[in-house]
């Protein structure tokens, strides 16, 4: 069980950080709209009589708590370094300043103008920043000197857990104590020093238990391959739960990707257990919502352009003006891909007889002079145009503007395991691949960037791949 003055602490700062919101709040309106005046505050009741306002006053309040609960870790977490607490607090007092804004446009309160709710925001993440800084420091200090101190173990004696023991060691301000290392094997003798370092072995994971009946620990770090030593990683979890010891699991690359997000629920009385959950959910809508809106633009303001194309299409060569296409898109749900048609009618038919002219490895189709594209389509190929139609996929939900390039179900079917990874997002009009270099990209490269893009995945990765699109499209680079 967390310790009181730990819980107290926590509590503090939740409560001071929503003074440091209302004290500021009242600080700037007194000096920039009442000229220093803090019998203002004693009029609010009187002034505030509409429910409206009410309202308006109590949604400011309510916003503030649940946006730094959301965006700052109020915990105990030694780990947490201090550049990602002074992030999270800007976040959150960005956060609050942008509902205090809102709240003072749409309710109509005139003290909220805009030079007070500028100063708010650089006064109160001034303070929010500073109350955390001096906390820092002065559990640093009592963190050297011996107190607050936590007394450790570490499960394994691998690299991995020799190099923890060094990396804590160097950072007395975390206010560790390091009594040994607990081996994996029975063979391992108790008592000696691991690698000439100061640190003994103090027990062999079988003897885990009575370790911890003997010895003071606070915490216990387990350095162990958890797919190889699952077993044995639950029950020490279990025997650390029973005496209430924070466990810490570190594992390696590998299984943190796997282990991140994850969640535990409770329906109808089960626990469940989720896994690879979207976690960056205001970024999705932030997504979903410059999708439909930039494809709406794009439609109204090059529907001249369009209908041009179209027209050319239509009296240049038979057939229809669209190309539609069956795709594989998000989670291998089939769509219809729109593009403005290139090609002759009979494209399709002709693919098998020009199979041996593919200039592409691995399953996907590419001909530099193709003989199946008309005239018009060459040019519309070449600057890109051809796709601008997918701009509808996009309005319907089947698409974005940013995401791996749809395949067709043909090369799915010989796409190696990991490949796969591209269906679990939308595809898009544009990604990696198209600013990279595009036809003039080898298939294993082309994979690979598409599994950079869906593992750093951000709404800020999506806005720089659409900039550097641009002028890739306009120099046609990589087009065909």
């Amino acid at each position: 069980m967390m310790r009181l003055r730990h819980k107290l602490l926590i509590h503090a700062f939740r409560i001071s950080d929503q003074i440091i919101l209302m004290g500021t709040l009242i600080v700037a309106v007194a000096f920039l709209r009442e000229k220093g005046r803090f019998s203002y505050l004693l009029e609010i009741p009187a002034s505030v009589h509409s429910p409206v306002n009410a309202f308006g006053a109590m949604t400011v309040f309510v916003a503030w708590a649940f946006i730094f609960n959301y965006f700052v870790r109020y915990d105990a977490n030694r780990f947490t370094s201090m550049g990602t607490a002074i992030r999270n607090v800007v976040k959150a007092t960005s956060s609050a300043t942008f509902v205090l804004f809102m709240v003072g446009e749409i309710f109509g309160i005139s003290m909220l103008s805009r030079p007070v709710v500028v100063s708010f925001w650089i006064v109160a993440s001034f303070l929010c920043v500073a109350s955390r800084v001096i906390l820092r420091m002065m559990l640093t200090a009592m963190r050297r000197s011996g107190m607050n101190c936590r007394h450790v173990v570490i499960v394994g004696t691998n690299a991995r857990a020799v190099s923890l023991a060094q990396r804590i060691d160097a950072h007395s301000e975390l206010g560790y104590r390091l009594a040994g290392f607990i081996a994996e094997n029975d063979e391992t003798s108790i008592g000696h020093n691991h690698d000439n370092l100061r640190w003994p072995i103090v027990g062999r994971i079988s003897e885990f238990k009575s370790y911890l009946e003997k010895g003071a620990v606070d915490e216990v770090m387990v350095c162990l391959p958890l797919k190889e030593r699952f077993k044995e990683i639950y029950e020490l979890i279990s025997l650390c739960r029973d005496l209430g010891i924070v466990v810490r699991v570190l594992p390696d690359v590998g299984d943190a990707k796997i282990l991140s997000g994850f969640q535990v629920e409770i329906f109808e009385g089960d626990f469940v257990v989720t896994l690879f959950r979207e976690s960056l959910l205001w970024q999705l809508f932030a997504k979903m919502a410059l999708d439909l809106v930039v494809s709406t633009l794009m439609l109204i303001v090059l529907s001249p352009l369009l209908l041009a194309v179209a027209l050319g299409i239509k009296f240049t060569s038979p057939g229809p003006i669209f190309f539609a296409q069956e795709r594989i898109g998000m989670n291998k749900r089939k769509f219809k891909l729109l593009k403005f048609r290139s090609m002759v009618v009979d494209a399709e038919a002709r693919k098998k007889e020009l199979a041996a002219l593919n200039e592409v490895d691995g399953p996907a189709f590419k001909i530099k002079n193709d003989p199946r594209v008309t005239p018009i389509g060459r040019w519309i190929r070449k600057t890109s145009i051809d796709e601008l139609p997918q701009l509808i996929n996009v309005l319907k939900g089947e698409m974005s503007l940013v995401g791996p390039r749809p395949p067709l179900p043909t090369e799915v079917d010989q796409y190696d395991w990991i490949y796969r990874r591209r269906l679990s997002i939308k595809p898009g009009i544009t990604c990696l691949w198209q600013i990279g270099g595009r036809n003039n990209i080898p298939f294993a490269r082309w994979m690979e960037l598409d599994r950079e893009y869906i593992e750093n995945w951000s709404f800020w990765l999506d806005l720089k791949i659409l900039v550097k699109t641009v002028p890739v499209v306009l120099m046609g680079k990589g087009a065909s």
